[in-house]
């Protein structure tokens, strides 16, 4: 399989490496609370960009766009710029069971972004090299979310101290942090949201 790859390819398989490593870096966090992993975590995710942008750029170039060039480009983007930056927030102190609904509803709206994305690429491109614009946010726009919780980390709001606080509603916990994840898979599935693609 691997004679199969190009270039782009192992682009791509960088990109979900950093994804991976920003899961477990964060997982490292959460048992050590070393504050040095969070920002390992942290820093994965423009890592994880930078692959992200040179797959595309680098199959372009050399022309080599393929079905399984996109569907390996989607797996690795749902972990790094989906799994990983809910993993990062739980490990920064989202752990109510109302921060929980709201990271799994992020995750699930990147892995539905995503395969709308790989349904409609064909159609959205009209026969040009790429797409022109994206329907919903791209999904790497969570490195946003991330630099956020970097920022947290940097001055001390982690754990209790996140920005907000924490309300009861009902018998969960909820920090109003989490709502910004809601907010995000949201306008990932938004289909009258056009972002021009560059």
């Amino acid at each position: 399989m691997l004679r199969e790859f190009h270039l782009a390819d192992f682009l791509t398989l960088c990109n979900a490496a950093c994804g991976v490593a920003g899961v477990f870096l964060a997982m490292l966090y959460a048992v050590e609370g070393a504050k040095a992993w969070f920002y390992a975590a942290a820093a994965m995710a423009p890592a994880a960009f930078i692959f992200d942008v040179l797959d595309g750029r680098v199959a372009r170039w050399r022309s080599q766009h393929s079905a399984l060039g996109r569907e390996l480009d989607s797996l690795a983007d749902i972990i790094s710029f989906g799994v990983a930056p809910a993993a990062l927030a739980f490990a920064a102190g989202l752990r109510g069971g109302w921060d929980w609904v709201a990271l799994i509803y992020f995750v699930c709206c990147g892995v539905s972004r995503l395969a709308r994305y790989n349904v409609t690429a064909e159609t959205l491109s009209a026969g040009a090299a790429k797409v022109a614009y994206f329907e919903g946010t791209p999904i790497p726009t969570s490195v946003l979310l991330t630099a956020l919780l970097a920022v947290a980390a940097w001055q001390d709001r982690l754990g209790d101290q996140l920005y907000g606080g924490v309300w009861m509603l009902g018998p969960w916990a909820l920090h109003p942090l989490s709502l910004l994840f809601v907010l995000s898979g949201t306008l990932m599935l938004s289909k009258t949201l056009r972002i021009p693609k560059l």
